[in-house]
């Protein structure tokens, strides 16, 4: 039975081992975790025709490429460094990474040499459009260099995570909260993606908690979940929830509030005092006028 799954083949001769990249790479302390991560980038940047963002606005940070890579952040860091001096990736200004020598992993052919120039001028046209880390999606409007890799396709029906989703949730947060890590990051996608939450409710979530000067994680997590255990999955029923929250508070707030007009200045004010009330009280009027009186005297 079909799995409805769209499937991506790196084509590696079988010399990639042996090739002057990779062996210098290997024999460098940690060289097989960075061999390991190199392939990681590969394999990611394959539906993106070599190109590594997260999506079209935000690029991957060290933490994130340390959660797909499966490997320490700092182990993650120091072969990014030694990809880019040995001329393996390309980092714009925006983020984005490119993996240069993909085109070495698609067989050869009459074409390779004007497939790696184009490859290369498209780099360059990105470079001087300059998103600042917005990319607009021209390289997918205008067609990326052809990679030959092998797709097998048995349905066209892919389900991925809402990417542009939790990408505005991600720029929401490193925008009013902090730096987002990456095990920060796949809990806020989990609520979206595993618990059901809209993510027009994480936002808010992210904005309350900027609002009231809670900027932190746990405080935002917090929310997240008591909204989750409550069934409050929408940004409609968050909606709903805090509005009847102000309606019962104002109503208890009237219930509470006493006037500051006296009850006998009311029109409708009945005298219940009974008559030896009255009586005592006339008493303890007469013994005060008399002790004034003697005080004058």
């Amino acid at each position: 039975m079909s799995d409805n799954k769209k499937y991506y083949y790196l084509k590696l001769r079988e010399n990639f081992f042996d090739n002057d990249d990779v062996a210098i790479l290997e024999s460098m302390p940690d060289g097989i975790l960075y061999s390991n991560i190199l392939l990681k980038l590969y394999l990611r940047s394959l539906k993106n025709n070599g190109k590594l963002m997260f999506n079209d606005r935000i690029p991957y940070n060290a933490q994130m490429l340390s959660t797909i890579t499966r490997q320490p952040v700092a182990v993650v860091e120091k072969a990014v460094g030694i990809f880019k001096e040995m001329g393996l990736i390309e980092v714009l200004d925006n983020g984005a990474i490119y993996m240069l020598d993909i085109q070495n992993f698609i067989g050869s052919s009459n074409t390779e040499a004007d497939r790696k120039r184009e490859y290369r001028r498209k780099i360059a046209l990105e470079k001087d459009q300059k998103f600042l880390g917005h990319l607009s999606g021209q390289m997918s409007d205008e067609q990326a260099p052809e990679i030959e890799i092998e797709k097998e396709i048995e349905k066209e029906i892919e389900k991925d995570v809402d990417e542009n989703s939790v990408a505005l949730i991600v720029e929401e947060y490193q925008s009013r909260i902090a730096p987002l890590d990456g095990t920060q990051y796949e809990i806020l996608k989990e609520f979206v993606t595993l618990d059901g939450i809209e993510a027009k409710a994480v936002l808010k979530a992210i904005g309350l908690a900027a609002d009231n000067g809670k900027r932190n994680f746990s405080y935002i997590r917090a929310i997240l979940t008591n909204w989750k255990n409550d069934g409050v999955l929408t940004i409609a029923a968050v909606d709903e929830r805090e509005r009847a929250y102000k309606e019962s508070k104002i109503k208890g707030q009237s219930g509470n509030q006493k006037s500051n007009v006296p009850e006998w200045s009311q029109p409708d004010y009945v005298n219940k005092t009974s008559d030896e009330t009255k009586k005592d009280l006339e008493k303890k009027k007469q013994e005060m006028l008399e002790r004034l009186e003697k005080g004058r005297n």
